[in-house]
């Protein structure tokens, strides 16, 4: 792993990419071109003082999916995420290790200037298959840094299936409930795309790691994510209440979601507590 030409390549790329292109806010205030370092962490879901450490050449080897991410956020061409792969020592990645190859969807324009001005509430920008595309300050204080990009590992809902264990940012007696919205929006999901087979094929595939998600697929269950209140398990603020909106683009394929307090708990306090710990 080349640790000093890997940091100037990210501190390179970083600086050609206006934050007006990936959905931020630039004001006068900027001192440096380009995208800040937290700008570039925040969309790649990892933690800034990692993304600082590996610019400054210094940090643990970073890994395929965190490489990946990188990629996206920094709208790499092909030739340069093969570039970053090769100088963090792996061989160049394949379609079949980026799914989508070289990066996620860009945030679609009717979404991506909503998102740089919703800095004042926790807002994602995620696909209709729950592909994380981008996530603001305040979105990763509430539920804590998520990886973007494809599926399987971008997808919060392949996650939630496979991965059991991130599944306590939400009380356990709430699990089954959101397993089953979870399930029926992919239907939703597969339905609007036409039945698609590839998606229908992730479907499938997802059927053989979890029993679970085979159940209720087969129930063939069917709804939209529209607005739903919820609880969230913060390490610090204990459970919050939160209203979760979606606003979906036109095809359906990409949406805002962003989280509101609910109103007579102690959401209110908890989403200010939030919002000083990002100021």
């Amino acid at each position: 792993m080349d640790c000093r030409e890997l940091g100037s390549f990210l501190k390179t790329r970083r600086a050609r990419i206006q934050p007006s292109e990936v959905g931020l806010i630039c004001d006068d205030r900027r001192r440096v071109p380009g995208l800040r370092r937290d700008e570039v962490a925040l969309l790649a879901g990892m933690s800034t003082d990692y993304y600082i450490e590996l610019e400054q050449g210094r940090g643990p080897r970073p890994s395929e999916q965190i490489l990946t991410s990188l990629a996206s956020a920094l709208d790499f061409n092909p030739d340069e995420c093969t570039y970053l792969f090769r100088l963090a020592g792996y061989a160049p990645p394949t379609a079949s290790v980026v799914p989508g190859f070289p990066r996620v969807p860009a945030i679609h324009p009717s979404l991506r200037d909503l998102f740089g001005r919703l800095t004042a509430i926790p807002t994602l920008v995620i696909t209709d298959l729950h592909e994380l595309l981008a996530q603001n300050a305040l979105a990763v204080a509430l539920l804590g840094v998520r990886p973007t990009g494809t599926w399987p590992d971008g997808s919060f809902a392949h996650r939630w299936f496979a991965e059991p264990a991130i599944r306590v940012i939400f009380p356990e007696e709430d699990h089954a409930w959101h397993s089953q919205i979870l399930a029926n929006d992919l239907r939703a999901s597969l339905a609007r795309r036409g039945n698609d087979p590839a998606i229908a094929k992730l479907m499938i595939d997802l059927c053989t790691v979890s029993a679970e998600f085979a159940t209720l697929w087969h129930s063939h269950d069917v709804a939209r994510r529209r607005s739903e209140q919820k609880r969230i398990v913060h390490p610090e603020h204990g459970i919050i209440e939160v209203m979760c909106h979606n606003l979906p683009t036109e095809d359906g394929r990409q949406r805002l979601s962003w989280f509101s307090p609910v109103p007579g708990t102690a959401a209110d306090r908890q989403f200010s507590a939030l919002r000083a710990s990002v100021a």
